[in-house]
């Protein structure tokens, strides 16, 4: 198959112009290309607003050694794309099938490549359904009434699935599981699109539907998936896995296990607890917080693509950074064009925010968080959960200036140290109720004014980014798991049977990265068993 990088080609243009364009670069009739892909296409915005798609296509022909033989340059060559091997290697007999705890993406990608497999896998999901799930979130957005285990935090698809459903990831691959992930997303609804757009997103809307299409299969396939089922406890045997126990409205269930899969993402606070009362090693990690930062989807438009720009173009993303004089990282986080900003609570008294979008990216503001990277040297202490005991003086402080509700500020006030009392340009488009407060008080002041003095460089990078009327809503502290849980080279702890996994686990960070690491865990659960049908 022949690889062509570098094709650009207008915004507007039609498919018969991409393969005219392949033609006359590769110096062909158009009757000789058998068939193409698009591998990748991105937007090339450095002579605005004279716009142009560039794209990598992979295109079947007939004679394609000739036809390289005749190319010049370095945009065209031969490729062989090396698919993902899900290797089934095992010769271990499963005593009993595999439990995975947790449906976010982590649980949820390893359950499915298990089932699709034969090991028959089962799952437990302290949250509900993602349908059930999805009218608790609404309940509280509208009424402000939270429930505890069935939130944007818990729940059927992660934390992921109520978020922008960004598939971006800096995870270094040479075993194809980014791929494999996408190609499952799509397998179950998502739009085909994603294979090959430089920041592929799928949004709420669609990744509802997909995460209930993944469950449907991972059933089909002879696995079981349970809700409102959570996990509080485990034993072992000469140090090998031997039970769980599972707690339901119906009671508690204590249930034969061998392998443990430990998906539990990275709010599962009072699971983290027992996991450390029950002596598993995990050690305090860095992560950031800060605050979500609202602008007119509009003023970023015009940045990346040029005012006036004379083509429907997406909503325009933006990724900014600055290392401060005073030794700390402000950076954007999980940026969402045309999104909205949400109450993302999980616990009573406590309040976290975070950004959402739904595909078609049409919400009137863009927003991303802008967060300050923090060290175990800022938590105060040495334990092993002093991050989450961090995360929550900050939610809790949140809550309380806010009374419950979204607290907001404009940038210019929060310069200033005042409450806002009128708003600008910039309307927040927020799921949950807000109010004005002061969000710099939510923080330790090399933290507040790591902040102000981030946003402040940023405006270099994109003119009105520091704009006064620039909306500010806290707190942002759930960016990644504040713990690690140790694992060896066979992913394991220790040989137990235990599988720490995803991000919950401190090994991933974000929906496709915690994905892959699904796949890598249902890898070396293969390489050691025998799938379950074939014992």
């Amino acid at each position: 198959m022949i690889r062509i990088g570098q094709l650009k080609l207008q915004p507007n243009h039609t498919e018969k112009e991409l393969v005219q364009k392949i033609a006359k670069t590769l110096r062909i009739s158009e009757s000789e290309i058998r068939s193409f892909k698009i591998q990748k296409q991105s937007v090339d915005a450095r002579k605005k607003p004279d716009l142009k798609y560039v794209y990598t296509v992979d295109i079947e022909l007939s004679n394609e050694g000739q036809i390289l033989k005749k190319q010049k340059g370095n945009t065209v060559s031969i490729v062989k794309e090396k698919p993902y091997q899900f290797e089934t290697s095992g010769t271990q007999p499963m005593k009993a099938r595999p439990i995975i705890i947790g449906s976010g993406p982590a649980g949820l990608f390893c359950a499915y490549i298990l089932a699709g497999h034969g090991y028959r896998p089962i799952v437990f999901e302290r949250g509900a359904s993602v349908d059930e799930r999805t009218k608790d979130i609404d309940m509280f957005w509208k009424k402000g009434k939270l429930n505890p285990e069935s939130n944007v935090q818990f729940g059927e698809g992660g934390a992921g699935t109520f978020s922008d459903g960004k598939l971006n990831t800096l995870v270094k691959d040479a075993f194809g599981r980014n791929k494999k992930v996408l190609e499952i997303f799509v397998e179950n609804g998502a739009p085909e699109e994603i294979l090959y757009i430089n920041k592929p997103h799928i949004g709420t809307d669609i990744l509802i539907d997909v995460v209930r299409n993944m469950r449907d299969r991972i059933i089909k396939w002879g696995g079981e998936v349970y809700f409102h089922s959570k996990f509080i406890d485990f034993s072992l045997n000469n140090g090998s896995l031997e039970s769980i126990t599972i707690e339901t409205s119906e009671g508690i269930d204590i249930i034969p296990a061998e392998t443990l899969v430990l998906a539990i993402g990275h709010s599962a606070r009072d699971t983290f607890s027992m996991l450390y009362e029950k002596q598993l090693p995990m050690t305090a990690k860095s992560f950031a917080v800060g605050v979500r930062v609202e602008h007119r989807q509009q003023v970023m438009n015009d940045v990346q693509y040029g005012e006036n720009c004379p083509y429907k173009m997406p909503a325009a993303p933006y990724k900014v950074t600055a290392n401060l004089e005073n030794g700390r990282g402000v950076y954007s986080f999980c940026m969402c064009p045309g999104g909205y900003v949400v109450n993302a609570s999980s616990e009573e008294g406590h309040l976290a925010v975070n950004g959402m979008s739904y595909h078609a990216r049409d919400g009137k503001n863009a927003n991303s968080a802008i967060i300050v990277t923090v060290t175990p040297e800022d938590f105060g202490s040495e334990h092993p959960l002093a991050g989450v005991e961090f995360q929550r003086k900050l939610e809790k402080a949140a809550y309380e200036i806010g009374g419950g509700k979204v607290p907001v500020q404009c940038y210019g006030d929060y310069c200033k140290n005042e409450v806002t009392k009128t708003l600008g340009e910039v309307e927040p488009q927020i799921k949950g109720g807000y109010i004005f407060a002061n969000v710099r008080q939510i923080f330790p002041k090399e933290i507040g004014d790591s902040i102000e003095l981030g946003i402040k460089s940023f405006d270099k990078q994109i003119h009105g980014f520091a704009k006064e009327d620039t909306v500010l809503a806290g707190v942002e502290s759930r960016t990644s798991s504040p713990v690690r849980i140790t694992r060896n080279e066979l992913l394991q702890i220790e040989n137990t049977g235990i599988y720490p996994c995803g991000e919950g686990a401190g090994y991933a960070g974000g929906i496709t990265s915690a994905a892959m690491d699904g796949l890598k865990t249902a890898e070396m659960i293969a390489k050691k068993f025998v799938a379950f049908d074939e014992r």
